[in-house]
This record gives structure tokens, C-alpha cells and sequence, in this order.
């Protein structure tokens, strides 16, 4: 499938942590941090939909390359997270998804029938240098007698998947291990002596939506402050990657205080999503200075992975269904997208902040922008279905299509590329 001409696809949603503020990513400039949050907020609701974007995604990318330590000059002086999309059939993909002996199947979506594999090939290109190239072997070396974990929802366990799949081929198949423990999943390099594992707590808090399997609860319930029952399992890793988001958007939730949820008498409080998001990002935050050693552990979180829903948002009012079909890169000129919400950004960056301010090292990985550009590359209906399909689901492709997740390989392998140079450079 050769090109005669490459193809770029221009991303200007970002900027570098030297925005208008000399020095703003340090502590102590934290009085203008919130100065700057105000007034992007304030600019954001009043703007025209692409200032909103422009100026939420700015925010973003403000602090993606603020931590407690100091980075490599790549790092520093680059920002990784503004760039442009490029068609690369020739070193792309880095694996198939049939190759890869841990894929998980409704993320395999040529091996369940996509034939047009265009969104394997794209690869993302910082505007001012060059990201190096993923290699399993640095990786390994670096991660020898060490643990990762992500921790988050199924994007997280989006993100572990490709990253196991971009290192597994670098071992021989009697080195290598997947075991499954309730909420874990652990790949195990037996000559590196390293672990990658992902933990589902899609809240980050105790919730009825916990178990792994069978979570697909409508009247979700949160215990806000209890954060042990999971903590426990990460405690010890080396590097955390933290993400949660996309359980927040489901509407209101039931807060429960103190109480058991097993207890058939417990008092709920119904809560919008976004104040108890906050809420627990303090328990969460809370539990980072109680448990986590910083000279020792690697913090990160996530920025929002986009869904491509609605076609209307890229422009497509005449088309009801959703991602089905879409093999092309959106424009920037076709997307309306608002950006992320604008509270939950607020509120994650002040608590990441915190942190920092009490010396934790934590990143934050802006990949929202450089995704929203990627409605080509979700499973929509090519994935394995946990369930069998109805007939009317079958004649309504938009009944079953999942645009949210991401194909692999694909979108995540550049998460975790970018994840790779901050932990490399």
C-alpha cells in the first residue's frame, strides 16, 4: 500500500511549558498557576468554539511537561504534545495485533474483519524535534527489577495492552508470562525481572463497578474515601500511571461516606459527578503523600482520551453513525469539539499541583489533542462482542460500534511512546 507523497496532518492545539509565563512551571509561580487557570476558564466559556479549544488544550500541554525533577533537554526543551500526524508505511506498524500473543480481543481490529489498515500507520511527529523511537530492549533494561502499573479504566488497559504487545516479541515465549488476578493483570519479563500490570478501578475509590468482568452498573456507587481496598495493590510499584475520566461523564452518582457497600441500609447521597471527581481526587492525592516515596516511584497521569460519539463533532451532520466507517484523520477545520471539561481539567491540574508542591514527582501526558484527530482509528465494530448480537443490533452498526477504545496497534502505541521518552531522556 505505497504512497507516492506523505501525508501530514497538522496538530497546532499545544503549547510548551515556556507559554507566556517565563518560568511557569516552577513552584513558585503557583499565585499565577491559578491566575492562569481562571482566565482560561473565564476565556474558554465566553470564546468561540475553537478559542475553547485552543485555549483548554493550551492549559493541558502547560503543565504536561511539569514535574518535581528535572528532564532531559528533550524534554525540556521540547514539546512532544504539539505536532503533526504522519503517514509511515514503512516503519509502522511495530507489531500486528495477531502477532502479539497477549492482545486482547476487542482490541484486535483486523483479526475481527477491518480491512482498510491505514490507521496503523500514522505516525506522530513533535513539531520542534523528534520522539524517539520505542525500544523494547531500553525499556526492559530500564524497568529490570522494577514494577509498572497502570491503574485506571479500560483507556488505561488500553494503554497496557500496547505496551505489552510493543515489547513482548523482544522475549522469547518461555521468558514471558500474563497472569490475571481479580482486578490484576500482570505481564511478567522473567530475565528482566520486570512486571507491567494493569489494576481496574475505574473510579480510583471503592465502587460497585469494581469487578473487572461485570461492572456495567447503571446506578453506579462510589465510596469516596475508600481508596485502601485498591491502593494496596500499587503500593510498592515503581512507576504509576494513573488515569480516570471517562466513568465521570455517566451522570450523577451515588456518594456513599462511611458505610459498607455490601450494607443493605447504607445512606447514599446523590452527587454530581464532577464534585465527587473532585472529592476523590483529594482522597487519591491524600493517599500519594501517605504511601508514595518519591525518590522511588514515578508517578503519571493520563490526560482525557477523546471518543468520536458524534460525527456531528468533526463536522459530519449527515452521517448517524458515529466512527463506523471513518478512515480518514479529522481536520483541524473540521472538528467542533469543545475540548475536555474544562471543571475536571481544572480540578486534576490543582491536584496535581499539590503534589508537586510537596515534592512528588508526577508528569502530566497531554494526549487529548494529538488524539482527538485520530476518529479513524476505533474498533467501531470490528472487535470481538462479549455478548451475541441481536438482529436489529446487526442491521444498526451505531447500536454496537465502539468508538472509544482505540485499535491496536494504533493511537495508545503512541501513548506509550511518549511514556517511554519520559521515563528514557
Amino acid at each position: 500500500m505505497a504512497k507516492k507523497q506523505e501525508k501530514v496532518v497538522d496538530v497546532p492545539w499545544s503549547s510548551s511549558c515556556n507559554w507566556w509565563l517565563v518560568g511557569s512551571c516552577s513552584l513558585q509561580y503557583v499565585a499565577i498557576f491559578f491566575v492562569s487557570i481562571l482566565f482560561t476558564i473565564a476565556f474558554y466559556t465566553n470564546a468561540n468554539r475553537e478559542a475553547g479549544i485552543l485555549q483548554t488544550v493550551s492549559l493541558l500541554s502547560f503543565y504536561s511537561s511539569s514535574s518535581g525533577e528535572k528532564h532531559h533537554d528533550l524534554i525540556s526543551n521540547c514539546d512532544l504534545f504539539s505536532g503533526t500526524w504522519v503517514y509511515d508505511n514503512k516503519s509502522l506498524p511495530v507489531y500486528k495485533d495477531s502477532s502479539c500473543t497477549f492482545m486482547f480481543g476487542d482490541l484486535a481490529c483486523e483479526q475481527y474483519g477491518r480491512k482498510d489498515l491505514d490507521y496503523q500507520y500514522w505516525r506522530w511527529q513533535p513539531h520542534n524535534c523528534d520522539l524517539p523511537k520505542f525500544d523494547a530492549k531500553a525499556i526492559l533494561n530500564k524497568l529490570r527489577d522494577k514494577r509498572l502499573v497502570f491503574v485506571g479504566d479500560s483507556l488505561n488497559r488500553n494503554q497496557f495492552v500496547s505496551f505489552v504487545c510493543l515489547i513482548e516479541s523482544s522475549i522469547p515465549s518461555s521468558f514471558k508470562s500474563m497472569t490475571t488476578r481479580k482486578n490484576l493483570n500482570s505481564f511478567y519479563a522473567k530475565e528482566y525481572n520486570a512486571t507491567i500490570g494493569f489494576y481496574w478501578a475505574p473510579f480510583l475509590v471503592e465502587s460497585n463497578s469494581d469487578d473487572p468482568a461485570n461492572h456495567h452498573e447503571n446506578n453506579r456507587v462510589v465510596r469516596v474515601h475508600s481508596i485502601e481496598k485498591h491502593g494496596k495493590y500499587w503500593a510498592a510499584a515503581d512507576i504509576l500511571v494513573f488515569d480516570s475520566y471517562l466513568w465521570w461523564r455517566a451522570g450523577d452518582v451515588k456518594v456513599i461516606w462511611e458505610s459498607s457497600l455490601k450494607n443493605p441500609n447504607a445512606v447514599y447521597e446523590i452527587m454530581d459527578s464532577r464534585k465527587c471527581f473532585a472529592i476523590v481526587l483529594n482522597t487519591w492525592t491524600k493517599w500519594v503523600l501517605g504511601n508514595v516515596d518519591s525518590s522511588k516511584t514515578r508517578l503519571f497521569w493520563m490526560s482525557m482520551s477523546p471518543t468520536h460519539s458524534r460525527a456531528s463533532v468533526w463536522g459530519r451532520d449527515d452521517n448517524p453513525l458515529q466512527c463506523y466507517n471513518e478512515t480518514q484523520l479529522a481536520t483541524k477545520e473540521q472538528l467542533r469539539r469543545r475540548g475536555p471539561d474544562p471543571e475536571m481539567l481544572r480540578v486534576t491540574v490543582s491536584a496535581i499541583e499539590s503534589l508537586k508542591k510537596r515534592g512528588i514527582k508526577i508528569d502530566f501526558l497531554n494526549i487529548t489533542g494529538l488524539s482527538e484527530y485520530r476518529k479513524d482509528a476505533h474498533p467501531s465494530i470490528y472487535r470481538k462482542q462479549w455478548r451475541p448480537l441481536t438482529e436489529s443490533q446487526l442491521a444498526d452498526p451505531v447500536s454496537y460500534s465502539d468508538c472509544t477504545h482505540w485499535c491496536l496497534p494504533g493511537v495508545p502505541d503512541v501513548w506509550n511512546q511518549l511514556l517511554y521518552t519520559y521515563l528514557l531522556y
